[in-house]
């Protein structure tokens, strides 16, 4: 069954479990991707792909992180707290993401095979390398691996 398909079977269970978190989340996933399927100009009652389901997934993900970032740096931990809730649910529908220990290996690997030693091709090798761990591993992770192998 797909994702989309998945989270919006999943929201009779959060009500009858009377799971605050997890229905709030669920329904907020089901919106978005509801808007995504409405902005690829499908109709409102048909699901995503997964692939597309996954970005949307991610998306959310990362607005929680920012969320959960800006609240801590403000030292709101009363507004931080549901936003992690909300944020490991999410993480729990999205795949495993790849440790840096093996985003390192990789990369490694890949400044060895191209010859890049510089920090004036950080960027086109981060891109490179974000191709290939596609939905893998975290942008982030892979951006802070390039960072320290060429610094």
């Amino acid at each position: 069954m797909a994702i989309h398909e998945n989270l919006k079977k999943a929201i009779p269970d959060a009500m009858r479990a009377k799971d605050e978190v997890k229905l709030r989340t669920l329904r907020s996933l089901v919106t978005a991707m509801t808007n995504e399927v409405v902005a690829k100009k499908r109709k409102p009652d048909e699901f995503l792909e997964d692939d597309e389901a996954l970005a949307v997934l991610k998306r959310a993900a990362s607005q929680r992180r920012d969320s959960i970032e800006q609240f801590e740096k403000a030292g709101r931990q009363e507004l931080a707290e549901p936003e992690k809730a909300e944020f490991a649910l999410i993480e729990s529908y999205l795949p495993a993401m790849m440790p840096r220990e093996e985003i390192e290996a990789i990369a490694k690997a890949k400044m060895a095979e191209l010859g890049i030693s510089d920090k004036a091709e950080a960027g086109k090798f981060t891109g490179l390398l974000m191709k290939e761990l596609k939905g893998q591993a975290d942008g982030a992770d892979v951006k802070a691996v390039v960072d320290t192998l060429l610094a």
